[in-house]
């Protein structure tokens, strides 16, 4: 596998996110469980957009400064931007899932941080794996891209179904396993993942809970990762996006779980991007199209579906006097 960053590069990503996750698990851990307003969901994702596109413009000096081509630098730091604003698309379907998942075990607000925290350590690992996985097989099988494609287009036109309807929790394959391998409590114990019920020691739900966040977030990435290898073969670029998008996850949920149903139609939205990358990636032989292309279109599917769910938003009767 080939990449354009500099070593330095990759050990200045590597110390960023160590860094991130430190003051993600110790600094705000003394915090404490609380629920996170909307204020700070705001602030927060502020934070990690600004730290991303930080990251991006020292990538595009890296490249220029490496090769000597402002034209290529350009191009570079433009692939990261779309790769980067595909992953945090593609995060909404994740995030409304989460939301779900909450909604489901009545998990409190105060609990939720905590989940999300140990769900973007998972998530980081796996899809380091998968993402180093998959730029190998794509050195080595060109042909790759074309199943990558035809998965997408495929996964798209199944979000366009699916759209709208109401996941059923209660038949997930993946709850009804762990359900099977280990007694689980009825109540909440704090934060904590085992209690001591009756005498006999089991898993409190928060256990479930994590554990089926981990697995949504895998099930997710066999989408993701493929769609921003349509954009870029440079793993890399494809890491460092999909990494910087995770980090902001956590905040970017308790800020649309705040207004979820005014994006009632973006799994729409999402499906067609899912289906567009999906065909770009199958004709990339035929056809290039241009990164700037791809990303004005990204864009202007997700803004098209935003403006139409807040045109189309139920609205709430105001309460009788």
């Amino acid at each position: 596998m080939s990449t354009i960053a500099p070593l330095w590069l990759w050990f200045f990503f590597g110390g960023s996110v160590l860094v991130a996750l430190f003051v993600d698990f110790v600094v705000l851990r003394k915090q404490g469980a609380h629920e996170v307003s909307v204020k700070e969901a705001i602030n927060w994702s502020l934070v990690w957009v600004a730290l991303s596109m930080a990251f991006n413009g020292l990538f595009w000096w890296a490249v220029k400064d490496t090769s000597g081509d402002v034209a290529l630098a350009n191009t570079k730091a433009l692939e990261f931007l779309t790769g980067y604003l595909i992953e945090k698309s593609l995060a909404v379907d994740n995030i409304f899932v989460f939301l779900m998942i909450f909604t489901y075990f009545s998990v409190p607000p105060a609990y939720q941080k905590r989940v999300l925290m140990y769900g973007i350590i998972g998530a980081i690992v796996l899809r380091t794996v998968m993402i180093l996985v998959g730029g190998w097989l794509i050195a080595e099988f060109h042909w790759v891209l074309y199943l990558f494609g035809a998965f997408l287009l495929i996964t798209g036109i199944k979000m366009w179904w699916a759209a709208g309807q109401e996941p059923d929790l209660e038949a997930n394959p993946a709850l009804k396993l762990l359900r099977r391998t280990m007694p689980v409590s009825d109540r909440f114990d704090g934060e904590r993942f085992f209690t001591v019920q009756n005498g006999k020691r089991m898993a409190t739900p928060l256990l479930l809970v994590i554990a089926l966040v981990g697995m949504t977030d895998v099930i997710f990435a066999v989408d993701s990762i493929p769609a921003i290898f349509a954009i870029t073969n440079d793993p890399f670029i494809v890491l460092t996006s999909n990494i910087f998008a995770i980090l902001g996850l956590r905040a970017m949920y308790f800020l649309l779980a705040a207004m979820a149903t005014k994006f009632h139609l973006l799994s729409y939205g999402l499906a067609v991007v899912l289906a567009f990358i999906g065909t770009k990636m199958m004709l990339i032989d035929v056809i290039k199209i241009p990164v700037l292309l791809s990303l004005g279109v990204v864009v202007a599917i997700l803004a098209v579906t935003m403006v139409w769910s807040l045109r189309t938003a139920p609205r709430i009767s105001p309460k009788a006097e």
